[in-house]
């Protein structure tokens, strides 16, 4: 029975030849852009007999010129030998136990090696892991990464770059591979399967064909994970600065059955599929420039489609824009949510900047002032400002709202007390600026500070 199970690890992941241990010559990582609270977490563990290396997609986008969004390190000292090392650390997970090491606003994840997939693990009836606490050596852990461009490991005392499965030479030459049999390592983790195209995508790479070929039949598996990983990962796809090819990728691959059945729709409707484009470029400019962004906003653009539509037909049948808008939102998010729920958290700041379109076109003075107080306003006229280029609203209208937005106190005085002559046709006064209701510095602050961090759009 031994021999059998050796067998069968050895087919599906291959005894390496012996890692490649390339120099900074051969790997190009400059030390200066890792993070030197991982380098610290490194020197500690080192200083103590550990061996640590950082690890995976950190590696990986310091090879080919990124900046990583996160450091992690894996070591062969255990999670209880970890944590008393540190001043602030603490054990977490479930399915892999794991240290998250803080250093104020940074956390990195402190990894144990990893031993390989055996009978002993609790899979489900798919074959997906469950439980996964079996501790390994450094080769072992390399086998079971999933993809050769992530089983990279970076000795940063050193400067080296530990290579067991050319992932290297795969990044290089733009490949997502997978490590070991394509088809099992799917089934351990389907999620593995949405990984590789965000990789695609984000690297301009190809996937190999017995990489890519099992993903398409295999697509069902995804039900089969939790909402809240597959959510997770959604939003890193469209959020890694390529989330348009994402998209299209997911539907060409018949992911978005599974997951997002709204985005088939983006697809046979010119006009969603323009103004998906439209808002999912501001977010790629905005990523690869080192802006913030809000995925609430983003989500919101990509459902906002079906919601106008619908909002259109219920007015037209009478009812007033407001309830419309509320009953068109709710129905939507009802009708397109599918296996991706969305969270709460997120729905309810969609509602915000949703539900203020209609506000912009009957706003009066007091209500604008009430408006510039709420916490999504700023997201709201990004908002608007992406349907104007759409063609939704008039464009002059829109940058009005911009300029509001963007403007200090008095200055939204004086353009809120033209709009309002303009309304009552008369010329305005700037001698009646003392009726203007007059913001605290508290208010003028919190106002000023909404002007970056709104929607995927703002500039």
């Amino acid at each position: 029975m031994k021999g059998t199970i050796k067998t069968l690890v050895n087919r599906l992941f291959p005894p390496a030849r012996g890692p490649q241990r390339l120099a900074r010559d051969k790997h190009g990582i400059d030390k200066r852009k890792v993070s030197r609270h991982a380098i610290k977490v490194c020197e500690v563990l080192h200083q103590h007999g550990y061996a640590a290396y950082i690890v995976g997609g950190a590696v990986r986008d310091l090879i080919v010129g990124l900046a990583p969004k996160d450091f992690d390190v894996a070591t062969n000292a255990t999670p209880n030998q970890i944590r008393p090392l540190f001043r602030r650390a603490r054990i977490i997970g479930k399915r892999f136990q794991l240290v998250h090491v803080v250093f104020g606003p940074e956390i990195i994840e402190t990894s144990t090696f990893r031993a390989p997939a055996s009978e002993e693990q609790d899979t489900d009836e798919h074959g997906r892991i469950l439980r996964d606490n079996l501790f390994g050596t450094h080769e072992q852990d390399a086998a079971r990464r999933d993809f050769t461009l992530n089983a990279l490991y970076y000795d940063p005392i050193e400067e080296i770059v530990i290579d067991y499965h050319n992932g290297v030479r795969d990044l290089q030459k733009r490949r997502v591979r997978m490590i070991g049999d394509p088809e099992t390592r799917y089934r351990e983790d389907p999620v593995r399967m949405l990984r590789a195209l965000r990789f695609s995508c984000k690297l301009d790479a190809e996937i190999v064909p017995a990489t890519r070929e099992p993903i398409q039949r295999l697509a069902g598996l995804l039900q089969n994970v939790p909402d809240s990983r597959l959510f997770d990962e959604m939003l890193k796809l469209l959020t890694c600065g390529h989330g348009m090819t994402c998209l299209r990728e997911l539907h060409a691959y018949g992911l978005d059955k599974t997951l997002m059945p709204w985005v088939q729709t983006i697809f046979s409707t010119p006009e969603d599929e323009a103004f998906v484009t439209l808002a999912l470029d501001r977010t790629d400019k905005r990523i690869l420039t080192g802006k913030t962004i809000s995925p609430s906003f983003l989500l919101a653009a990509l459902l906002w489609k079906p919601v106008y539509r619908q909002w259109n037909a219920i007015v037209a049948k009478g009812e007033p824009p407001a309830p419309a808008l509320v009953r068109a939102a709710d129905e939507a998010l009802e009708r397109q949510s599918g296996k991706l729920g969305i969270q709460k958290r997120y729905v309810a700041d969609m509602h915000d900047i949703w539900f203020m379109q209609p506000r912009f076109e009957r706003a009066n003075t007091r209500s604008i002032w009430r408006m510039l107080e709420q916490p999504r306003f700023r997201a709201a006229v990004d908002f608007l400002q992406l349907r104007a280029e759409a063609h939704e609203v008039d464009s002059v209208f829109a940058q009005w709202w911009m300029d509001l937005a963007n403007a200090g106190d008095t200055e939204r005085a004086r353009l809120i007390e033209e709009r309002e002559a303009e309304n009552r046709g008369k010329p305005s006064s700037g001698a009646r600026r003392r009726r203007t209701r007059r913001r605290g510095p508290r208010k003028a602050a919190a106002a000023g500070a909404q002007t970056d961090t709104g929607g995927a759009g703002a500039d």
